[in-house]
């Protein structure tokens, strides 16, 4: 049992670290939350708006799936999907409305990712339960009922030797300000919201100042507040990519550039903490809001500013394609969005 519980709270650990934020992989290592819907570039040559941008904002990642099926299948599950997106049932989809259906599909990712390691967790929380413990309780662990921080850090680190701890500490640390950030009524337990915002920091306001802190820790490697042109480019092009390369990148090149003309707005040879939190989470353009607006600007045939059903399907090449595939696994997951 003790055995496997060890792997247990392994497993679990090496989860929660991968669910943090993904760095980019490749040749060019990338720090900025990226709030674009799609890898598809937006406009094609002389501002011809692409719809395939249009189809993956709208579907997410099961864009893919809607090139399977027929015109006619592609508008019957259309129709599936707008009774879902029309919240409060009143047969008009607003823009507001939209937004939230594509605010949805492009974090239907982070919602599984919590669903699974909150399920873990709970789990865990039951292994931990003597018998007489279960017994007594004739049930298993509510699911929804918050965790304290005692309980996450034995769960999550409790594995750890003393001979690890200074391996860990720094982790440790940065898990102990996430969770104070993340626990908004300040009881120190999270709800699975809260666990939410502790995960995927870069999707909540109020925990991107976090985020920013840990950039700072990770980059600024004389600790003096500020990313210097030398820290910026060794994050991004360290010397083990150094030594593949016969020579610089050009991309480096831009990097360099970029730093100078767009990254250190004052001009001062550094980026302070306000111009690091500009370059890895964008302040400037809401891509939700802008795709919401296209869309409904594309369908909307009487110019009422509200989308039916009708007009929707009526123009699903713009939403899905002129094909679509089974979108079932999105329509019983979810509810709420």
């Amino acid at each position: 049992m003790v055995r496997f519980i060890f792997a247990f709270c392994v497993c679990v650990c090496l989860l929660i670290v991968e669910a943090r934020p993904p760095e980019a992989k490749g040749e060019k290592k990338s720090r900025v939350y990226d709030q674009d819907l799609s890898e598809e570039e937006h406009f094609k040559e002389e501002e011809q708006h692409n719809t395939e941008y249009d189809h993956e904002a709208f579907l997410g990642k099961d864009k893919k799936k809607f090139d399977e099926l027929s015109p006619e299948e592609s508008k019957e599950r259309l129709g599936k999907i707008v009774d879902r997106i029309d919240k409060d049932h009143n047969g008009k989809v607003t823009q507001k409305e939209l937004e939230g259906w594509i605010r949805f599909t492009s974090k239907r990712y982070i919602y599984e990712d919590v669903d699974r390691q909150w399920e873990q967790l709970k789990n865990l929380e039951q292994s931990h339960l003597s018998l007489d413990e279960v017994y007594i309780q004739k049930k298993k662990a509510d699911p929804n009922e918050p965790i304290s921080w005692e309980l996450y850090k034995n769960l999550t680190y409790g594995y750890i030797t003393k001979d690890d701890e200074f391996e860990y500490k720094d982790m440790l640390t940065r898990d102990k300000l996430r969770w104070e950030r993340s626990d908004l009524n300040k009881d120190n337990k999270i709800t699975k919201e809260e666990y939410t915002a502790f995960l995927h920091p870069e999707e909540y306001d109020h925990m991107k100042d976090v985020v920013v802190d840990e950039t700072l820790q990770d980059i600024d490697k004389d600790g003096d507040g500020a990313v210097s042109l030398e820290e910026y480019l060794g994050d991004l092009y360290p010397e083990s990519e150094k030594e593949k390369d016969a020579e610089e990148p050009e991309w480096v090149k831009t990097e360099r550039e970029h730093f100078h003309e767009f990254r250190d707005k004052n001009k001062d040879g550094k980026m302070d903490r306000d111009e690091v939190k500009d370059w890895i989470i964008p302040p400037d353009y809401d891509h939700v809001e802008a795709e919401a607006r296209h869309l409904v600007r594309e369908a909307d045939s009487d110019g009422d500013g509200e989308l039916t059903k009708e007009e929707i399907v009526e123009k699903h090449d713009v939403f899905v394609g002129s094909q679509a595939t089974d979108f079932g696994e999105a329509l019983t997951r979810h509810d709420e969005f």
